[in-house]
């Protein structure tokens, strides 16, 4: 089945984040986001672990690991970026100072609650920061493979895994399609031309609806 890749489910999440905006991308793959940045737009990202303007990852050999995120990956820093005390961070995590917060999931539910951490030997072994910002930034996006490696549905009714937030994620960015999440559904946007709604919905864990024309998924070759 064709789907997306990483960099290109990342590539999509990057092209609707608005100009000027405050953005904590959370560890691991939403990261990839600083990377695409559409020309003549800039997002300001922000890490739990104190900076806010960080770029894209060096090169492979230009790390300096004084300059970490909170993932403890290499980052570098835009002019005028700036350092301070991780409770700091949080202060402005949990005061409302971020416009967007972008993160992996191991579910999502048509209510808008999340998972993305497990129990399990695994799993991510705390929640961390994610809790505060599903729950402090203005608006919460989710990127995610449409189902798990053994080919389960990844968005559901409800989700099985201890949560993170209850009713906090908007949209979710997946390997096969673009999907809002409106009074506690999930409402069909973009979806890739190759894959009919009839095999979408199959392997979609609830209903998708379909409230008018769905646009065609279309990114660039990454």
């Amino acid at each position: 089945m064709q789907k997306l890749t990483n960099n290109q489910i990342a590539w999509r999440a990057a092209q609707d984040i608005a100009d000027g905006s405050y953005v904590n991308l959370g560890i691991g793959f939403p990261e990839k986001i600083a990377q695409y940045q559409p020309p003549g737009r800039e997002a300001i990202f922000h890490t739990e672990n104190g900076i806010l303007d960080f770029g894209e990852s060096p090169a492979p050999g230009d790390e300096d690991w004084d300059l970490i995120n909170a993932g403890k990956r290499a980052v570098t820093l835009r002019p005028g970026a700036s350092f301070f005390h991780h409770a700091d961070s949080f202060a402005m995590v949990r005061g409302g100072h971020l416009d967007l917060a972008v993160l992996g999931a191991y579910e999502v539910a048509e209510t808008g609650d999340l998972a993305n951490w497990s129990t399990g030997p695994k799993g991510v072994p705390a929640v961390g920061g994610a809790m505060d910002l599903v729950h402090g930034a203005r608006r919460v996006a989710v990127i995610t493979d449409h189902v798990t490696k053994d080919g389960r549905p990844k968005l559901l009714r409800r989700c099985t895994l201890p949560l993170t937030g209850v009713a906090c994620v908007t949209r979710v960015y997946t390997s096969l399609a673009v999907i809002d999440i409106e009074n506690a559904r999930f409402v069909l946007r973009e979806k890739l031309p190759a894959l009919s709604l009839d095999e979408l919905q199959s392997l979609t864990g609830a209903e998708l609806l379909v409230p008018g024309p769905v646009a065609d998924l279309v990114v660039p070759e990454l």
